[in-house]
């Protein structure tokens, strides 16, 4: 295993920089990639297009990655730049992130360098860790400003506390080289094992590597051997052929031991609020660390989702089918696990009925976003009955519902056959306790909050409570049921 320094670490890998930070931050954003068919592609493009001519920021740098990708449309990296711009004009910080890769580049616009560090510097005073990195390089390297090594620690180090991988590597390997700050092995190992921890390959193969010299920690060939194998596992070349080498120096148990600990590895999930738990023992939260699922109830952009999901928040975006909203958290009621948020624009929204209709056995379901490391920002449908009238310890708060919902799906709206909302997806039960409690794990055993909750929370925002759409009474398809539902869904990003 080879140790790397990383040095103008973001020049150092064959992709141009808008590619890079697209990849990046779809990655980090969960912002949805092609993956549909062509026709349905094309749809979106078009109503991306309309939201931008409109002049939405998010829109207008995602009509700007469609020209710049070319999947859909013609490549045009000219066309391109012109919607990143009008994006970053509005203070749109990722806008003005993708702008400054292409001056840097050179891409659909004269390559400069200065103009780059402009944007940068622009997107990196918001926050944006992206920005933040590639500041830093740029003083790392003395492209478009003059080199300076403390400079560039100071940026990248916002990147890294930000949980931005690439910069927890870069900060690492300047305390390994004792440039811009003083050397530091215990620091060098802090930061390499908090990206390697995030599962990033680059980092783990580093991290392998020291535990087989031991370079910064005592030398151990069986955590040399988990880190090597978790990167070869994500198809990292050098980390197979490192491991080859590495299995010839151990006993058979040492390797087995090594893939015992890949095997219990997960990967730390960051930035994010804190787990959240309800106040009844044996539940546990159904929602990510990071994401969770909304839905709309009012035309002009009011949106519920879970309180546990948007607690604690910085900032919130939504990934809608018109792109990527910001939201602000309107009003919460954290005893009934409810967050009413706004957004602007004009979306499609779901009626809410009460509860009280609903009966033991009525088909419910849910539309929300899942596991989106795993399963993909698209949304997801989950089908099942009202298993009990009341939750947990008959709690009357709560529906128990057999509609098998993941992390991600808390939030999400509990609509019933017309495509009314009875409920907001909000818990499940523990295994731990379950098993704990009876001798055997639970199975499919979650919970909703009843809409009747939802609208009491609701009176006490008028503003919202006279723009409900009133509830369906018609019989509908099922597929029309979940066609609303999606429509109407959207991923809830916290930062």
């Amino acid at each position: 295993m080879a140790f790397t320094t990383g040095r103008c670490f973001s020049r150092s890998r064959n992709l141009q920089r808008p590619a890079e930070i697209l990849l990046l931050a779809s990655f980090a954003l969960a912002l949805p990639l092609p993956a549909q068919p062509e026709d349905a592609d094309r749809t979106r493009f078009e109503d991306v297009k309309a939201q931008a001519e409109k002049g939405d920021a998010s829109s207008q740098w995602t009509l700007g990655k469609f020209y710049f990708e070319g999947s859909v449309v013609a490549k045009d990296a000219a066309e391109a730049v012109k919607w990143f711009r009008k994006a970053a004009e509005q203070g749109d910080e990722l806008g003005q992130t993708l702008l400054a890769s292409c001056y840097q580049d050179g891409d659909g616009v004269a390559k400069n360098a200065v103009e780059a560090v402009r944007w940068f510097r622009k997107a990196a005073e918001q926050g944006m860790a992206l920005a933040e990195y590639f500041l830093g390089d740029c003083y790392y390297c003395g492209d478009g400003v003059a080199k300076d090594y403390a400079e560039a620690v100071k940026w990248c180090r916002k990147a890294a506390e930000q949980g931005n991988a690439t910069a927890e590597i870069w900060l690492g390997s300047r305390y390994f080289t004792g440039e811009g700050v003083p050397k530091d092995m215990a620091e060098t190992m802090k930061w390499f094992r908090k990206a390697a921890e995030q599962g990033d390959a680059r980092a783990q193969i580093i991290l392998g590597d020291c535990y087989y010299k031991g370079n910064g920690v005592p030398k151990d060939y069986v955590e040399a051997y988990k880190w090597g194998n978790l990167a070869s596992a994500q198809g990292d070349p050098t980390a197979k052929q490192a491991l080859a080498s590495l299995e010839l120096q151990m006993t058979a148990e040492q390797i087995a031991e090594g893939q015992r600990l890949s095997r219990e590895f997960t990967p730390r999930r960051t930035p994010g609020p804190e787990h959240f738990a309800l106040p009844q023992d044996g539940i546990e939260d159904s929602g990510s660390s990071e994401s969770g699922s909304g839905f709309f109830i009012t035309e002009d952009g009011f949106l519920m989702t879970s309180e546990h999901v948007v607690k604690d928040a910085g900032q919130v975006r939504l990934v809608t089918g018109a792109g990527i909203v910001s939201a602000r958290v309107v009003k919460v009621d954290p005893a009934n696990d409810l967050a009413l948020l706004k957004a602007e624009g004009r979306f499609v929204p779901l009626p809410v009925a009460s509860s009280r209709t609903a009966r033991l056995g009525s088909v419910v379901a849910t539309v929300g976003f899942p596991n989106v490391g795993l399963q993909g920002s698209s949304p997801k449908l989950a089908k099942g009955e009202i298993a009990s009238l009341a939750g947990a310890r008959d709690d009357p708060r709560y529906f128990q519902i057999s509609v098998p919902v993941q992390p991600g799906n808390s939030g999400g709206a509990l609509v019933d056959e017309h495509g009314n909302v009875v409920g907001v997806v909000s818990a499940k039960l523990d295994a731990a306790a379950g098993l704990a409690t009876s001798g055997a794990l639970p199975e499919n055993v979650n919970y909703a909050v009843k809409s009747s909750f939802l609208l009491g929370f609701l009176e006490s925002a008028p503003e919202v409570s006279a723009k409900l759409t009133e509830p369906n009474t018609q019989e509908r398809k099922f597929e029309d049921v979940v066609k609303s539902a999606e429509q109407a869904a959207a991923l809830v990003l916290v930062y």
